[in-house]
């Protein structure tokens, strides 16, 4: 692996279990050391892997789940088959009590997770006994838990505070100008929903990926133990590690407050299927009426309007996004 010698920014939690604001406010990642050190679920998981799981086991409700596994020929890995027609692990339906049992028969010969599962479903009354205070109303909280693992570079929407209950996490971060150094596979065929890098980053063929040099040189990382937490800004890259026999990890994701409606990834979608097909002059073109309108609109940009007469180009408010959903909808049906 690449060294990566710049570390993620810290701070120590100033009171426990609430989030400081000044770090959530911010556009770049920040460690948050003890900051849920006093959870009991930590706590369980600092005296043991067997008082862990217990504590688990009076939570959780035995509800039927999907959880990833792959052989250990894939070094924990999940990622995708050879020729990316399809993956290196299966996905296996279990219930959350199978798998706290299988964590506990401790089987390293296989690598297995849950992935981001909704804490409230599965483990209902973690969040009374488990208390964050990020500023944020109903924020949505997820688990993780497995063995070792590695899970590709991606990136999520949503901003994040990811709390280790158990087990070492190392994150590998970057940036989101770092897109185009990373390699990204497909993204209508990913291992869990977002698309991911491809470089294997135990083993990076810089033959191949050459460009990778340069994203490891913008990386930081950070490596957390039980109790801390990392703030991960919306977008960035992150590439992450489970280093221990068993690991637990509870993420929460909010998106910011503001007046953007709808999915941008949809966005994404149907400019690919609308603008990547033009001529490479109406592409330019297009990518001008995108700055213009959207990526440095400013209010000057339409002041020789008459502010009554912008529609959707003036303040965004429900009214004008109603007006663009209408739009946007009556030209998909045309």
């Amino acid at each position: 692996m690449i060294d990566v010698h710049a570390l993620v920014d810290e701070v120590r939690a100033e009171a426990p279990g609430v989030a400081p604001r000044a770090v959530l406010e911010a556009a770049r990642p920040t460690v948050i050391r003890d900051l849920v050190a006093h959870w009991p679920s930590v706590e369980s998981a600092v005296a043991g892997n067997g008082a862990l799981l217990s504590y688990l086991r009076k939570l959780h409700r035995d509800r039927p789940i999907l959880a990833f596994q792959g052989s250990a020929e894939m070094r924990g890995r999940f990622f995708y088959n050879d020729d990316l027609s399809g993956f290196n692990f299966d996905t296996v339906n279990t219930t959350v009590g199978r798998f706290l049992d299988r964590m506990a028969a401790k089987d390293v010969d296989n690598h297995a997770y849950i992935g981001s599962s909704t804490v409230q479903h599965y483990f209902p009354g973690f969040e009374q006994q488990n208390m964050l205070d990020i500023g944020i109303e109903n924020p949505l909280i997820s688990i993780w838990m497995g063995n070792q693992s590695r899970v590709a570079a991606h990136f999520d929407a949503p901003s994040n505070v990811a709390c280790v209950v158990a087990g070492r996490r190392r994150f590998t971060l970057f940036p989101p100008e770092q897109l185009p150094n990373l390699y990204v596979g497909p993204i209508d065929l990913t291992p869990a929903g977002q698309a991911i890098s491809l470089v294997d980053f135990a083993d990076p063929d810089l033959s191949r990926f050459p460009r990778f040099a340069e994203a490891m040189a913008a990386a930081q990382v950070a490596e957390l133990g039980p109790g801390d937490a990392l703030y991960l800004p919306s977008m960035w890259w992150h590439h992450v590690e489970a280093l221990a026999d068993v690991n637990v990890l509870v993420n929460y994701w909010w998106s910011r407050p503001g007046l953007a409606s709808g999915n941008p990834m949809n966005a994404l979608i149907h400019a690919l299927l609308s603008i990547r097909g033009l001529t490479p002059e109406k592409r330019r073109a297009w990518q001008g009426l995108f700055e213009h309108y959207v990526f440095t609109a400013s209010e000057d940009a339409h002041a020789h309007i008459p502010e009554d007469r912008r529609g959707v180009l003036g303040t965004l408010d429900r009214q004008t996004q109603k007006q663009l959903r209408d739009m946007l909808r009556n030209a998909l049906q045309g």
